[in-house]
Formats: structure tokens, C-alpha cells, sequence
């Protein structure tokens, strides 16, 4: 197994890599069931994109063929960084004639795939990454976009766990037509990297979210998930954005029921929410 994932995603950038190459350490087992999508018909690889001052890697995946600017989304990775799976999400969208970029936001605090243990990554990587600096990372990100091919008019933003809260709050940009959140944490203790949390900014929504959570989610519990729901209640009066977000509720589903590399997937609710998702991305003036 690739111990740097910055080598992976070059390498992947050629071909197709054997199971397990560039999971990220403290994400194993990697399981057989992980799907692997070819580069037949797409161009996919690691670029670097100008944010803050830094070149920040980000893996960018289009089709090879495109006729006129492309819908772009960004998809926002897990707290374990742009590892495979997540660079396997962009050739899917990809594939489905999506401009898809998903930044490494994690670069200025260093890589998930040094450490272990779950616990680690959030100590040393995430504690250390606040959410004014992935949000300009995103508007950096979508300016790149426009500037190689995409509509900055048609843009769409989707994330899992970590990166599913901060599609919540990326939903607060002008820039963004939609959001999906997988299981994107909700409510949580105010810091001084995360001062407000999605249950904080229901009436500051520009676009409306599409919430896909699981029932059996012992960390995100559905109580803050009617939280956030009353949240949206109260500002949808105002707010067009709040009062059209919806949430999908997946019975017996756990956390990371999408991740198809992870014992949590669950392939029912993955591949729904997956139609769900391109579809509210249509809905919504993206696709």
C-alpha cells in the first residue's frame, strides 16, 4: 500500500490502481466491495490550485470530450483527506459530465495518512483546520473551475461526514446552487476554528441542502437532525433557501453508509441517496 497519497494521486492520474493503493492508514480494512470507476471517456488527476497563498492539491476529474463550460461540483472528503475513495467519487461525477474537484483541505496542517487513528487525524489535522479557511478554499476552488472549463453559474457542492457539515456552511456562498450533505455533522461545541455549526446558519442559507442521513448513526443522532429541521422551519419563512433543504432519512443505516470501501456501507441506501443526490443537483439549476 502507497504510504504518500500525493504519489497515489499521481499515479492514479494514469491508470487504475490495485484495491487498498492510496486508502487512507487509519481507514482500513479496505474491503473488496470498493468500487473502482475506470478513466475510459474522462481525464482525472492531481492539480494544484491557488488558495490563501499555497498551491493546494486538489484531484480534478472531466470528461474527456466536453462541449461548452461544465457544471462543476466540489466534493468535500472525509476527515481522512482525498484519499481513493474520494477521488473515485469525482470520476463518477465525472463520468456524468461534471467538472468535479475535490480540494485537499487539510494540506497546511498536514496529511491524514501520517497518522493511525481516528482520534489523531481530528487532533492533529482537523483541530487545526477551520472553516474560514476551507470556505476560501472553495471559493478558490470554483474560481480555478471558471477559469478551466466550468459554469461558475451551475455550481454544486457535496460532501461526506467532515465534508458533509461543511457542505452545510458552503451553502451560505452566493456562489453555490445546491449542497448535499452526507451525514454531515449538524450541531456541536462552538471553537474558535468552528464558530458556528449548520444548526447555526439556517437563515443564512443561499441554497438549499439535500441532508442524507442514517437512522443507526450513533454520532450524528436524529434528535440534532430535528434540531437542524426546526432550525430550517423557522427561518424558511424568510428564507427560500432554508425552507426548501430536505432531508433524507435512511432506516438502519449507520454513519458512513456511502462509503462503499468501509464495513458501514450499505448498498441500498448508497446507491438511493447517489440517485438523489444528481437529482437535486438537477433540480436545482446544476446539472
Amino acid at each position: 500500500m502507497s504510504t504518500n497519497r500525493r504519489d497515489f494521486m499521481k499515479a492514479s492520474a494514469v491508470t487504475a490502481t490495485g484495491l487498498g493503493v492510496g486508502f487512507v492508514a487509519a481507514s482500513q480494512p479496505v474491503l473488496a466491495q470498493a468500487i473502482k470507476t475506470d478513466f475510459a471517456g474522462i481525464k482525472a488527476g492531481e492539480l494544484s490550485i491557488p488558495s490563501g497563498g499555497i498551491q493546494m492539491p486538489a484531484y480534478v476529474s472531466r470528461p474527456e470530450k466536453a462541449k461548452g463550460p461544465l457544471p462543476i461540483v466540489i466534493v468535500c472528503s472525509e476527515i481522512f483527506g482525498v484519499h481513493e475513495y474520494i477521488a473515485d467519487v469525482t470520476r463518477r461525477f465525472a463520468k456524468l459530465g461534471y467538472l468535479a474537484i475535490a480540494p485537499e483541505f487539510f494540506v497546511r496542517a498536514g496529511d491524514p495518512n501520517t497518522y493511525g487513528t481516528v482520534a489523531e487525524i481530528f487532533s492533529n489535522i482537523v483541530s487545526k483546520t477551520p472553516d474560514a479557511q476551507v470556505l476560501g478554499d472553495i471559493k478558490a476552488a470554483i474560481a480555478w473551475a471558471g477559469a478551466n472549463g466550468g459554469d461558475v453559474k451551475r455550481v454544486g457542492v457535496t460532501g461526506f461526514c467532515w465534508g458533509g457539515r461543511i457542505t452545510w456552511l458552503s451553502a451560505t456562498m452566493p456562489e453555490v446552487r445546491a449542497g448535499v450533505a452526507w451525514y454531515g455533522r449538524l450541531v456541536g461545541e462552538k471553537t474558535a476554528g468552528n464558530p458556528l455549526h449548520p444548526v447555526d446558519i439556517a437563515a443564512d442559507l443561499k441554497a438549499p441542502v439535500l441532508g442524507l442521513y442514517g437512522s443507526a448513526d450513533t454520532g450524528i443522532p436524529l434528535e440534532s437532525v430535528d434540531k437542524m429541521r426546526q432550525a430550517l422551519a423557522a427561518a424558511g419563512s424568510k428564507n427560500l433557501a432554508a425552507k426548501a433543504s430536505r432531508f433524507e432519512i435512511y432506516l438502519d443505516a449507520p454513519h458512513a453508509f456511502h462509503a462503499d470501501y468501509r464495513e458501514t456501507y450499505r448498498a441500498g441506501p448508497a446507491a438511493d441517496g447517489w440517485v438523489k443526490c444528481l437529482d437535486w443537483f438537477k433540480r436545482n439549476g446544476v446539472a
